[in-house]
């Protein structure tokens, strides 16, 4: 009986510690390392312990060893990564500023996003008057640039759109790229298309309040579209 239970317990600790170590299940970095100390330090220990046990030696020893390695899956089992949570189906406010509607990048900008997968559910190209770019604006209206940043969004046309995805707020603002386009990676819109803050071509809302209140400022509802694009199910299996 000892052999039997022993030999189902060495089967299990190095099977999980291997699949643990080798990435094949999904756990966090603590527990692989475990996992693969386990894998390790087992090696070559099985057939002594067995020995042991089965002429009755060092029981206590032997079946807390068996105790132990039972154990190690369940315990490794509860440090595995929680389920990935789909991100909310949400919109966000994007602008393509004055600079880059005058540089003919509409259709660049337009196109990753569209490239990505989020759906575009209003447009309209608008010039907007200082006033209104004072509201969109207001929360900067402390800062010593907000004068001339009131000036330049309403120097020129800006194409005013809303986007529509899970995470499209978040991640949209990643597609963005950081504030400054010298910090901006490549292969953002910032980074690629843009050199100075002061003219950094696109606007995007940093989060869902934002989003709510800057979609409510630029569209009327019935601007808004509600439609099922036909790519869809591709993209979120549904």
């Amino acid at each position: 009986m000892n052999s039997r239970l022993f030999s189902a317990a060495a089967r299990t600790t190095r099977a999980f510690a291997a699949a643990a170590a080798s990435k094949s299940i999904n756990v966090l970095p603590e527990a692989r390392s475990v996992a693969g100390a386990v894998a390790t330090s087992c090696r070559g220990r099985f057939s002594s312990l067995a020995a042991l046990g089965s002429y009755g030696e060092h029981q206590n020893a032997y079946r807390q060893w068996i105790s132990g390695a039972l154990m190690l899956p369940a315990a490794v089992y509860m440090l595995q990564d929680p389920p990935a949570q789909a991100a909310e189906l949400e919109r966000t406010f994007i602008a393509i500023k004055p600079d880059g509607v005058q540089r003919g990048l509409i259709s660049e900008i337009v196109s990753r996003f569209e490239r990505k997968g989020y759906k575009l559910v209003a447009i309209k190209l608008v010039v907007p008057s200082k006033d209104f770019a004072e509201k969109h604006y207001y929360d900067l209206k402390e800062r010593p640039f907000f004068n001339g940043l009131c000036e330049f969004l309403s120097s020129g046309p800006v194409l005013a759109m809303v986007w529509e995805g899970e995470g499209v707020i978040k991640y949209g603002r990643k597609l963005i790229g950081a504030t400054d386009p010298q910090k901006s990676e490549p292969g953002t819109i910032r980074g690629d298309l843009a050199i100075i803050v002061g003219r950094n071509i696109i606007h995007g809302s940093d989060g869902p309040e934002t989003a709510k209140d800057e979609i409510n400022l630029w569209f009327k509802p019935e601007e808004l579209i509600n439609y099922t694009h036909n790519s869809e199910k591709w993209l979120y299996g549904k």
